[in-house]
């Protein structure tokens, strides 16, 4: 268990221990289905860590360039690589650092397809498939909406895929469960089911939130068994990426102010809701607090918590103590790790929190501290 009182504010801190527990649950999902599972970097990209994580998993997915050669780099392997488009200039990059490209339509597909031809290595190309189908109900994660961007749906596919494409790719789960997974699954072989088996690998994508408490994982062994005894000619690929850093760690805060307007409290914290936890804010979601009321109790001290950021809506409430909150006491965020540092900004000149692991044996690394450099250099 993280020692807070040695933790600096604000600080994001993983816990090896339980990232291990996370890592050591997946490898047994992969090994007993006897599917491929790989680290989807969109959701976690602490590269430090990684020599960690390839104990267990020694490949990744990447979206973009910069993802791509961080897998090379870090990670030690080609990325299995899925860009919404992409362009003269950086698909030759994907090309250096990928192992498998997807591409996101057949006008991008024929376009680039050639190029993979004259390459000095072997790159396994895919399409990614639309099942118009997703059990995902916030809009903003889920590409299977109408008009959505991402993907070929079937009225687009002839009956024979064009020639060079080895594989398939969806897209369409979000922290879901197995059931989910089982229902899509249902909806894409009724649609692209004589389209599988004219292919070599099926990526299935992330969102696959194994990990979580309430998950059920034998389900998921033996929905992934089921399917590949229908398509014996597939390697099944999962990329789920929260799933590898879910419940890892916390976001470290404290409180430097405390305000109230209309009768409601709000301890302005020494982080920013918009800049450190954009998901509260983007899917929104209420983020737990260690030892605080989930939701407000009658009769005792409540507040909301207030960023600290100049945004008018750079605040999250309300929650509930069994003492009134003072100036410089910490504020817990758990489950800080997955879609945080991937996507934080410098908006307002706020500097980023620190970066750290809490390590097996009890100590602090300090893999990573921002200063006022990492956002002067980000602005010219």
């Amino acid at each position: 268990m993280i020692e807070i009182d040695k933790i600096p504010s604000p600080c994001f801190v993983m816990e090896e221990e339980l990232l291990r527990k996370n890592l050591s649950l997946i490898k047994s999902v992969k090994e007993r289905a006897g599917v491929n599972i790989i680290l989807a970097f969109k959701a976690f990209a602490m590269w430090k860590s990684f020599p960690i994580i390839r104990e267990y998993i020694p490949h990744s997915t990447a979206s973009s360039v910069y993802e791509a050669q961080l897998a090379y780099e870090e990670m030690g392997s080609l990325a299995h690589t899925f860009s919404p488009a992409y362009t003269e200039e950086n698909f030759p990059i994907f090309m250096r650092y990928s192992s498998h490209i997807t591409f996101n339509s057949l006008s991008q597909f024929n376009r680039f397809y050639p190029d993979t031809l004259k390459y000095r290595k072997k790159v396994s190309c895919g399409l990614r498939i639309n099942p118009e189908f997703s059990v995902v109900e916030t809009d903003l994660y889920n590409p299977a909406t109408p008009g959505s961007r991402l993907g070929v749906s079937v009225d687009q596919l002839d009956d024979t895929l064009p020639e060079g494409i080895e594989g398939l790719h969806f897209h369409t789960l979000c922290e879901s469960s197995s059931y989910d997974l089982e229902k899509t699954l249902e909806v894409i072989e009724q649609k692209f089911g004589h389209l599988l088996k004219q292919v070599k690998w099926f990526n299935m994508g992330g969102g696959h939130l194994m990990t979580r408490k309430d998950y059920n994982v034998e389900h998921l062994i033996g929905v992934l068994q089921s399917f590949k005894a229908k398509y014996t000619n597939l390697e099944i690929i999962m990329e789920p990426g929260s799933a590898f850093a879910w419940e890892t760690g916390v976001l470290v805060s404290s409180v430097v102010d405390i305000v109230e307007n209309r009768g409601v409290k709000t301890a302005i914290l020494d982080v920013s809701f918009a800049c450190h936890m954009p998901d509260c804010l983007e899917m929104p979601y209420k983020p737990r607090i260690r030892g605080a009321y989930h939701d407000p109790v009658e009769g005792l001290p409540t507040y909301r918590m207030g960023g600290s950021s100049c945004l008018s809506g750079d605040f999250i409430g309300e929650w509930s103590f069994d003492e009134p909150l003072a100036i410089g006491d910490r504020i817990i965020f758990e489950d800080m790790i997955h879609y945080t540092t991937v996507k934080t900004t410098m908006f307002n000149g706020i500097s980023h929190p620190a970066i750290a692991l809490w390590n097996r044996y009890n100590q602090l690394e300090i893999y990573r501290e921002f200063t006022y450099e990492d956002y002067k250099g980000r602005m010219s």
